[in-house]
């Protein structure tokens, strides 16, 4: 489990309890819509508002704490920042799932980096397509 607290103050944000909740929320939960984080948020915290989680995430996003996954045709979901990954987003339900970065990937982003004299300093892969779940349904 993550140190919340610690991972807010090296962001340079106050560990308050609404944000400690979110995140404890997120990650326990994975990539999570915002009205999601608040219906979980507001079972310990009754009285925060779902403006305060709305705030609260746009302002651990500018510090790098939580990042957004666009998701086509569908609200955004959040999860907190870690270690380059991809992400295989279903267009179906929405499903978004974690996967770690080939080497052949890495070889593909440094190469173009290099190419375009681009400093890569953060990236995030998302790709779109039909989970195996949503495959299944259609067929039968």
């Amino acid at each position: 489990m993550t140190d919340y607290a610690t991972l807010l103050k090296e962001s340079g944000l106050k560990a308050t309890f609404q944000r400690m909740n979110i995140l404890e929320v997120i990650e326990k939960n994975g990539h999570m819509a915002v009205e999601e984080i608040y219906k979980e948020v507001a079972r310990v915290h009754p009285s925060l508002s779902l403006a305060t989680i709305y705030k609260n995430i746009i302002l651990m996003m500018s510090k790098g704490v939580l990042v957004e996954v666009p998701i086509a045709g569908r609200k955004s979901k959040y999860e907190l920042a870690k270690v380059d990954h991809m992400h295989l987003i279903c267009t179906e339900c929405g499903e978004v799932e974690d996967r770690s970065c080939l080497e052949s990937t890495d070889e593909i982003f440094d190469q173009l980096s290099q190419q375009e004299h681009f400093k890569l300093s953060k990236r995030q892969v998302n790709l779109y397509g039909i989970c195996k779940k949503c495959q299944t349904r259609k067929a039968s």
